[in-house]
């Protein structure tokens, strides 16, 4: 089974899709997700404008030595083609449109560590509580029921597979967790991926799983710090 998919449905992976050519990272082969808590039905904060949300994201000072900021790439129109998932098939039209991610206000920013392929991206978002628990809920929904699945990306096959983890207590209203295995000409990267919905904030911390452990309480401390 084969869907067109606009590149903001897999806006949560974007920058996986990436690491994937150039680190060799090849340990294990999985993916999943776990989700904890819901959304809350009292007012929420009004949502952060983006520049609001970009003084929020972690910085080299923030991260210590040895970190050095990778430019921000080009936005990318390249269609993607899902082969092999059904659960992200059944997203159709909200998928097709990029209706799941498209969330206006949001901030991004990545590193690389130590000279080597080792890399920690966050994106950060910010929209009424339900919208955020339910684009990101979705994707990751979708993924859960997918244990392998291809993405074909700019005319590059990427095989992807996946496993669960268990969301991170105690941090922020609502959690997800996995841990991806791309393989790619030969080479295979594993990237482990949480996303914490606190309030009106949705942060988003990916890549090499060390790194994704070390920083992602630090993030979320900024990302939630009072203006």
């Amino acid at each position: 089974m084969r869907v067109r998919v606009a590149n903001t449905v897999l806006g949560i992976t974007a920058a996986l899709l990436t690491v994937s050519a150039c680190s060799t990272d090849t340990t294990g082969a999985k993916h999943a997700t776990a989700r904890t808590g819901s959304p809350a039905d009292t007012t929420q904060a009004a949502p952060l404008t983006s520049a609001a949300l970009e003084t929020r994201l972690l910085d080299q000072s923030d991260l210590g030595s040895g970190y050095l900021r990778k430019p921000e790439r080009l936005t990318q129109h390249d269609d993607v083609t899902v082969i092999g998932c059904p659960a992200l098939s059944e997203l159709g039209g909200d998928a097709a449109t990029g209706a799941t991610l498209t969330f206006p206000r949001k901030a991004k920013t990545a590193f690389t560590y130590g000279g080597s392929s080792s890399e920690i991206s966050e994106e950060l978002y910010s929209d009424g509580a339900n919208k955020l628990s339910d684009g990101i809920g979705r994707i990751f929904d979708a993924m859960t029921g997918c244990p392998t699945y291809q993405v074909v990306a700019g005319g590059t096959p990427i095989d992807i597979a996946s496993q669960k983890l268990p969301a991170p207590h105690g941090l922020g209203d609502e959690q997800w967790s996995q841990l991806l295995t791309f393989s790619a000409g030969g080479r295979s990267t594993v990237v482990k991926q949480t996303a914490i919905r606190d309030g009106s904030l949705l942060l988003i911390v990916s890549g090499s799983p060390a790194l994704v452990d070390r920083h992602l309480n630090k993030a979320l401390t900024k990302a939630t710090a009072a203006s």
